[in-house]
């Protein structure tokens, strides 16, 4: 018997209990602006892994803002993020084929102890390949670019790691399996067990617990000195996508010594940049004529023929000015700017 998802199925009333520790907050097929809404009361699977700095995506500190409001109930959608969700029925189907299983959509879930740990599962399992017993499992889809292929070679990454055992947590659940399609043609599958990571369980909801008071308190986290900077620069470009005005940071040390950091940074940059053109016309003057040079009949340095695609809007403007005008387009950004008066305070 081969089995894939069901369908024609009557859909659980929320407030049931549908999992052994959990109950359904919104079935799956509630509309997406409400599962959004409701997913703020309280922290799901892929916040934990924010919460936990192990997520490509977010960190503790914007699942904060997530939670309290401050950034929009849903940001613009990024490719891996539609195709993933639009892969995520056929990846699905294809787990439950091979597996001889049957699956089902469930919806957002929430334990019946801590209401504020949450989860939605892609599919629960309704008979489990690994056992007679039905019902005990639920499996998560992931779908991963190939460059990502590494991360899956011995086990699922630490991210969906910690999102699946989560869900374990929630719903009472001893095991969860994650299907995941690499690259668009390359499909894995793996088994991820709660009784082999009792401790890093423990320390999720002990992590989860505290990201949830500090959202219940409006007392945001404070980030290690190693936080991913792409991610904090996104988050306060979200959060403040409009500016204006002026405040007075005269007692503000933090930020000022964050401005003599920048332009500290800026020196060393610019000094290392002229220390590499400098180092670049030494080796250029020692090849000579050459375009390598070796040491012990080993190549030390060469120099590689590259190319790249470069417009030159120019000319492009005077003899297509249609398709200058349908393709090049001002885009503004902020830029930030420190006076010269401070440069030079902060370098006398």
């Amino acid at each position: 018997m081969t089995t894939t998802a069901q369908a024609g199925a009557p859909a659980p009333a929320a407030g049931r209990k549908v999992t052994p520790t959990g109950r359904l907050i919104l079935p799956a097929d509630a509309d997406r602006a409400s599962w959004l809404t409701a997913r703020r009361r309280g922290l799901g699977s892929s916040d934990m892994a924010a919460v936990l700095g192990i997520s490509r995506y977010g960190n503790a500190l914007s699942v904060y803002h997530d939670k309290t409001g401050g950034l929009p109930l849903e940001g613009d959608d990024s490719e891996p993020a539609l195709w993933g969700r639009l892969n995520e029925e056929t990846v699905a189907r294809e787990w439950a084929r091979r597996n001889r299983s049957v699956v089902r959509r469930v919806g957002l879930v929430a334990n019946t102890e801590r209401p504020w740990q949450m989860c939605t599962l892609d599919r629960r399992v309704l008979e489990c390949p690994l056992a007679d017993n039905r019902e005990r499992c639920a499996v998560e889809i992931k779908c991963r670019d190939k460059m990502k292929a590494g991360q899956w070679r011995t086990g699922v990454p630490d991210d969906v790691l910690a999102q699946t055992l989560w869900q374990a947590d929630v719903c009472g659940y001893d095991h969860m399996h994650v299907g995941c399609l690499i690259g668009g043609n390359d499909f894995r599958q793996f088994t991820v067990r709660v009784a082999d990571h009792a401790q890093l369980i423990a320390d999720l909801r002990a992590a989860g617990a505290r990201a949830w008071q500090q959202i219940t308190d409006r007392r945001p986290p404070v980030l290690a000195a190693d936080a991913d900077p792409d991610v904090l620069l996104d988050l306060y470009d979200q959060l403040h996508p409009e500016r204006s005005g002026a405040i007075d940071i005269t007692r503000d040390v933090d930020t000022q010594d964050a401005i003599g950091d920048y332009l500290d940074a800026h020196a060393e940059m610019t000094a290392a940049e002229k220390r590499k053109k400098a180092a670049k016309a030494r080796i250029l003057s020692g090849l000579g004529g050459a375009e390598a040079a070796t040491v012990l009949d080993r190549t030390f340095v060469s120099l590689d023929e590259r190319s790249k695609q470069w417009t030159d809007t120019a000319r492009l403007a005077e003899r297509w000015p249609e398709a200058y005008a349908d393709c090049v387009e001002d885009r503004t950004y902020r830029q930030i700017n420190i006076p010269r008066s401070v440069r030079e305070e902060h370098t006398a």
